[in-house]
């Protein structure tokens, strides 16, 4: 018996990790892709245009959110400032799916690991579904309700002094400030964002002129970073997971849970359970792809399979940030919304390729038991490019090449300039971007001075 779960337990891990080798080359390119894009695309105006319920503000809400890659709360926190400052519910929510749904990575994690028919069922599934939520809200909106909320909402932050990072829409911290030259204190979340901040008001010239300097690949390699510290835990998770379910979850529990066979009844039944398993699933952002490989595995339809990858919007996690946020009735409402479109769409789409003829035939493949996942193949040679590329990308970052500021922080490697805090030790001075960083330096000193 101990052996049978030592070698389950072995199996499991080999199937998690053999997955995240074969998708690591599209993850890295693909936040590479997006750090790009989130440092050289500008969003200033975003929650301006994003003010009007009709087509165009709906349509640049999308456009915005898939540029705007990151994790589940980040999608959030980002949508609750846009919120704020006056952007309509449904372009809010429109640019919370794109952001999570729309994105590089993950499609391509989605073509690795599923197939072009799924990659192409989450982005013409993801447009749809954009477009029947908005009529959803449209139909259904609370009277005032929303309105409310956003007075609330900016009633409490006020009363409380809360200020909201400008760059990613957490909550800023006295710690992580500055003041502008209008005399406009604003406050970060994080040293990380107070750089990003000053890198893009230090800017000059276009993404062509930056990237030939050690400053433009600075900045990138800051935002590839953030873009790591967002959804580092949802990945390992989404795998390690995916791989446990395979092996120890048994055949009777999906047959179970999900009816087998074809017509309308199950196609909806499959849709609905799909949409179910991933609120209570705690896998959010692209960790959610290997679980839905696991479903897949299982033998679960098409419907249910692409109806979870639409859900982590509604993960029991997320659905309490909504909470927090706005309160019961709102997070309820985006919960209905969002639950009756994912299942409906997730239906429309296994109705759609079952015409055309393209729902793809698990029974030909191997199971994910059988696959050899280490080789010396194409994902090999792809893996060592994507690990040089993050690891210089890395290097350029912690070394400091081409930040702003005349010193390096010892602890984060973020610049700083002389009016910052120090310390002085062995007969040199330290100086720090903020007093975390300081403070974890005086408790040993010598271990970063060795190090640095």
């Amino acid at each position: 018996m101990q052996s049978t779960l030592v070698n389950g337990v072995l199996e499991s891990l080999r199937i998690g990790v053999g997955f995240l080798w074969t998708a690591a080359w599209a993850i890295i390119m693909g936040l590479i892709i997006t750090s790009f894009v989130q440092v050289y695309v500008s969003k200033d105006r975003m929650a301006r245009v994003l003010g009007d319920e009709n087509l165009s503000g709906l349509t640049k809400a999308t456009l915005f959110g898939a540029a705007s890659s990151g994790c589940s709360f980040g999608a959030v926190a980002i949508g609750k400032g846009l919120f704020k400052k006056g952007a309509h519910v449904v372009n809010v929510l429109a640019f919370m799916f794109a952001s999570t749904n729309l994105i590089v990575e993950l499609g391509l994690m989605i073509l690795i690991l599923l197939g072009w028919e799924f990659l192409v069922a989450e982005l013409l599934g993801g447009l749809i579904l954009i477009a029947v939520m908005a009529l959803i809200v449209h139909l259904t909106l609370p009277e005032n309700l929303f309105e409310e909320v956003r007075e609330e909402l900016n009633q409490s932050e006020d009363d409380r002094g809360i200020t909201e990072d400008p760059t990613c829409g957490m909550e800023g911290s006295d710690e992580y400030s500055l003041v502008t030259d209008g005399g406009e204190t604003l406050k970060f979340c994080s040293a990380g964002c107070l750089e990003t901040y000053q890198q893009a008001v230090a800017s000059s010239g276009n993404w062509k002129d930056e990237l030939l300097s050690w400053g433009g690949w600075y900045k990138l390699g800051n935002q590839y970073r953030k873009e790591w510290s967002m959804i580092w835990s949802d990945i390992i998770a989404g795998f390690l997971i995916a791989g446990f379910v395979i092996v120890f979850v048994p055949q009777r529990v999906w047959n179970a849970l999900f009816l087998r066979g074809t017509g309308v009844l199950v196609t909806a039944e499959n849709a609905i359970m799909g949409v179910t398993i991933a609120v209570i699933s705690f896998v959010g952002s692209i960790g959610n792809v290997p679980f839905a490989v696991a479903l897949w595995s299982g033998g679960i339809g098409f419907a249910g399979v692409i109806a979870f990858v639409y859900g982590d919007l509604i993960t029991i996690p997320v659905l309490n940030v909504y909470r927090k946020y706005y309160g019961w009735r709102v997070m309820l409402y985006i919960l209905c919304v969002f639950f009756v479109t994912m299942a409906f769409v997730g239906f429309l789409m296994e109705q759609l390729f079952a015409m055309l003829g393209i729902i793809p035939n698990l029974a030909g493949g191997q199971t994910a038991t059988e696959q050899t996942y280490f080789e010396l193949n194409y994902t090999f040679y792809l893996n060592v490019i994507a690990f040089a590329v993050s690891g210089f990308l890395y290097y350029v970052y912690r070394r400091g090449l081409g930040a702003p500021g005349q010193y390096r922080d010892p602890i984060c490697g973020m610049r700083t300039d002389d009016d910052s805090l120090s310390v002085t030790y062995g007969g040199e001075t330290y100086y720090f971007c903020s007093s975390t960083c300081k403070q974890v330096f005086e408790d040993d000193p010598a271990e970063f001075v060795r190090g640095s």
